[in-house]
């Protein structure tokens, strides 16, 4: 992945939705008509024919603008493109033996626990005790920012530093470009527990709103209405508990774009709690006498960070072809917090 300068780590793209160019061929004039695997295989370094044939499985190899099948035969001038749904990276992996909570193993697919406060994917600030270098211990993987085939890409998707819960990760090529396809065709399950500011009128609803970034501050995401700018984001919610002042909500995404429930929920009024970025750390409902005002203050030093966990996750196992399908229960800061709302409407 390619890592833009001062940019918080957090903002690195977790799920895209879209395509990048990781590798770039035009045919030479006088090529003789030859198998595309083939060409790619010769023509990439350290990538094998196998990954270059999952690859164009899973639609990732384009001449022009279109995907083609293995037995397409290139043609002088072709212009060939090796697209995956995240971009290269561009930081060492450096493997350190990092406790993992692992929910699932198996020879292809890792599910894994994430908790807050930890950094997916190594960035700017952050290029050590990132899940990502977890992983290159765990699996055995060791890699300069120059990597030919980019097999670091085993995470096909991210959550937010200070999002708690499950992420799926690849162990081997076809698991990686099947999954990867599986997140770009909006096919993965994933609902999300979130405690928000105010009481909802409704007890479900859609936010379906494109996202931008803030022209206004790099590290922040808004809604427009603009259908020419941004990117097209739904998520459903769910109202869960009810506490006067904040609700206990479920997402399901159903696209996954950076800090979509985030901001999708404070562009209605209900920003997350504890949020500091999108509104989440002013006292939004509530009384104005100090007593009130400490016990947000408490509540706020119970869950230091936004209260925002992916609780599900299910796909399609890659080579089994059966649906998985994987819960983590709300963690220890977040089931505190609840249960300090749950006293204090008890005493009212």
């Amino acid at each position: 992945m390619e890592i833009l300068p001062q940019i918080d780590p957090e903002l690195q793209d977790d799920e895209q939705e879209e395509l990048f160019e990781h590798f770039r061929f035009e045919v030479d004039p006088g090529q003789d008509p030859l198998r595309i695997d083939k060409y790619l295989t010769a023509h990439m370094e350290r990538t094998s024919r196998h990954r270059v044939q999952c690859a164009i499985k899973e639609g990732f190899v384009h001449v022009g603008d279109k995907p083609v099948k293995a037995n397409y035969i290139v043609r002088p001038r072709d212009i060939i493109r090796f697209v995956m749904p995240y971009r290269r990276r561009g930081v060492e992996i450096i493997p350190q033996d990092i406790p993992l909570d692992i929910v699932y193993e198996d020879d292809d697919v890792l599910v894994i626990n994430k908790p807050a406060g930890m950094v997916v994917h190594p960035g700017h600030g952050h290029y050590e005790g990132t899940l990502v270098n977890a992983l290159a211990f765990h699996l055995g993987i060791s890699q300069g920012p120059d990597e030919g085939d980019d097999r670091m890409g085993v995470l096909v998707h991210r959550i937010d530093k200070d999002t708690s819960g499950l992420l799926a990760v690849a162990k081997n090529d076809e698991s990686q470009l099947n999954l990867a396809r599986q997140f770009f065709d909006h096919s993965i399950e994933r609902r999300y527990n979130a405690i928000v500011w105010g009481d909802l009128k409704e007890d479900e609803g859609t936010v379906d709103a494109n996202l931008m970034r803030d022209p206004s501050d790099r590290l922040r995401f808004c809604v427009t209405s603009d259908p020419e700018k941004g990117k097209r984001a739904v998520t459903h919610w769910k109202v869960l508990e009810r506490f006067g002042f904040v609700t206990l909500v479920e997402c399901k995404l159903e696209t996954g774009r950076t800090h979509q429930i985030r901001v999708h929920l404070s562009s209605i009024g209900h920003p997350i709690f504890g949020d500091d970025r999108y509104g989440g750390t002013e006292i939004r409902q509530g009384t104005i006498y100090a007593k009130y005002k400490q016990f947000i203050h408490n509540c706020f030093e119970t869950c230091p960070r936004q209260a925002l966990h992916a609780r599900t996750l299910g796909f399609v196992h890659p080579r089994t072809r059966k649906f998985l399908q994987f819960e983590s229960p709300i963690p220890g800061d977040m089931a505190a917090l609840l249960e300090k709302w749950r006293g204090y409407c008890v005493k009212r």
